[in-house]
């Protein structure tokens, strides 16, 4: 390789370098915005599955009497709905989920169950086209940023699915944020509610309300008005909802996290890279120059 190919190679790998920096620069500030949402969310997010969790366990065997809390004879029909981004350059951000989810879909139709995929973010419906499964609703366009309004709408086909005997068991996956470093792939229950991950002990940030005597105090004095039945015909959508919400904006968070992560490892290997290609053209032009030395020495020589 001359040394105007390895000139050219360090330009545009010095060019790649730029580009990489700015994408970590880009994340890292997205992601802080990211974090200051999902810090607001989680208090209101916690309160709603704790007021929901415990509405249910006073309800009892009246929990079936609504449409949306009503347990399904059968469970062979199970919705799985990935949380993906709309972009990649992410690591292993959306490959996990995907992995994750289609694993899941084995284990359920290998136990005779049908599986109905939904996914938001074009790199879950696109990965799931191509390998030949049909998506029941797919949502796209926000995931950089997501709102309220997209939870809802997410959440109301999933919904409708239950209610209209469509499926029998709605279950979502999607990144949950830990740090930027790390993300790790998060299965939740949504439906039907007394199989849904709200009702075991998810949320570590629960644990005191479960403490024994003093738990069963606090439920003792507890009285609904109205009746916890009818509680939860309005609690159980926005918990569905919130639930989405959640889980799009800890998404959100996370890819932001890999996409910086995965950046900064490019850029690193774009300097490694570069030192190699620079310590190679040094090595070429001090061949050159020596090869140039013996010509003139060579023609010296003959010229005695």
């Amino acid at each position: 390789m001359s040394q105007r190919d390895v000139k050219n190679r360090i330009s545009s790998i010095q060019n790649i370098g730029k580009i990489t920096r700015a994408m970590e620069m880009v994340s890292a500030a997205r992601l802080r915005r990211a974090e200051e949402r999902i810090a607001r969310l989680r208090p209101y997010a916690d309160a709603i599955r704790r007021m929901t969790r415990q509405a249910a366990e006073a309800a009892g065997a009246e929990l079936g009497s609504l449409p949306i809390l009503k347990q399904h004879e059968r469970s062979d029909r199970v919705a799985i709905m990935l949380v993906t981004s709309d972009r990649g350059l992410a690591g292993a951000f959306n490959s996990q989920i995907i992995r994750a989810g289609l694993r899941a879909a084995a284990e359920h139709e290998a136990e005779g169950r049908t599986v109905t995929f939904f996914a938001s973010g074009r790199r879950g419906v696109s990965s799931l086209v191509f390998r030949g499964r049909e998506v029941a609703g797919s949502y796209v366009g926000f995931t950089d940023r997501p709102v309220y309004g997209d939870a809802r709408t997410i959440a109301d086909a999933l919904m409708a699915a239950y209610v209209d005997d469509v499926v029998d068991r709605v279950e979502v996956f999607y990144n949950g944020y830990v740090s930027a470093l790390t993300q790790e792939v998060r299965r939740e229950t949504l439906l039907p509610l007394q199989e849904a991950t709200i009702l075991g002990d998810e949320d570590g940030g629960e644990a005191p309300e479960d403490d024994g005597e003093a738990h069963g105090t606090q439920r003792a004095l507890v009285e609904y008005e109205p009746e916890p039945v009818e509680i939860l015909r309005r609690l159980v959508p926005d918990y569905v909802e919130i639930s989405i919400f959640r889980g799009l904006l800890e998404s959100t968070a996370s890819e932001h996290g890999a996409r910086m992560t995965a950046m900064r490892s490019a850029s690193d290997n774009a300097s490694e890279i570069i030192e190699d290609l620079t310590l190679e053209m040094n090595r070429a032009r001090q061949a050159e120059i020596t090869q140039e030395i013996m010509e003139v020495v060579a023609g010296a020589e003959s010229l005695t």
